[in-house]
């Protein structure tokens, strides 16, 4: 059996992960059904684990960990049936979701290789599993956005949402009745800050069609752009 923990620290601008992309890939094109265990690590907070079995080629098992993107969003366990529905959607046929989830991780996928044409499609079937961060990520973001009350008004000032995506770099989120002010403290030196700011541009369309949404730097870092 193939045992791999690895970590993975490089710029993602597509929503899909490379890294984890790889390795469905890998497992995708063998010539004969592989034993595998890996973990897989990304951005410091976000572990995946990807099981695949020599003997039942049709159980591939990916489990993930990611933090909660702010307070507000906890659940007892696992994650609500909205986003669980918006992973089955990245590919029904293929993605079959696991109740309740591997210990430890939030998400459990057992993906159904042999459902997964033999051509391009298969490949840009791999890369949309692939992006099930995003798709968590989004869904928070969205949940959040819609949801959560911070009209309340302290001392004439509208309350901010602080939303942690990665953990040294938290951002915040101001919804007031006219607009939306995302403030990220970005110092544009690591590439996390970019990670960041795209994964919110990539949702933010999606999320919302008529609201004005207002996008500011901490003032304290734009001499380093």
């Amino acid at each position: 059996m193939s045992r791999h923990r690895q970590k993975h620290n490089m710029a993602c601008f597509q929503r899909e992960s490379p890294a984890l992309k790889e390795i469905l890939l890998r497992l995708y094109r063998a010539e004969k059904p592989l034993e595998f265990d890996h973990h897989l690590y990304e951005f410091g907070s976000v572990e995946y684990h990807v099981q695949a079995s020599a003997s039942i080629p049709d159980n591939t098992y990916l489990s993930i960990a990611t933090p909660l993107l702010y307070q507000d969003f906890i659940l007892s366990s696992g994650l609500p049936r909205y986003t669980l529905e918006m992973v089955k959607g990245i590919s029904p046929d293929v993605i079959e979701i696991i109740e309740p989830p591997k210990e430890g991780y939030k998400l459990t996928l057992r993906l159904k290789y042999s459902r997964i044409p033999r051509n391009k499609g298969g490949v840009k079937m791999i890369a949309s599993i692939s992006s099930v961060q995003g798709v968590i990520l989004s869904s928070q973001l969205k949940d959040m956005l819609m949801n959560v009350n911070s009209l309340e008004v302290s001392q004439g000032m509208y309350r901010p949402v602080k939303l942690i995506y990665h953990p040294r770099e938290p951002f915040f989120v101001i919804k007031q009745p006219e607009k939306i002010t995302a403030v990220f403290p970005m110092r544009f030196k690591e590439d996390t800050d970019v990670i960041i700011a795209t994964a919110f541009f990539q949702v933010k369309p999606k999320t919302f069609i008529n609201d004005g949404i207002i996008f500011f730097l901490k003032p304290c870092f734009v001499n380093n752009i």
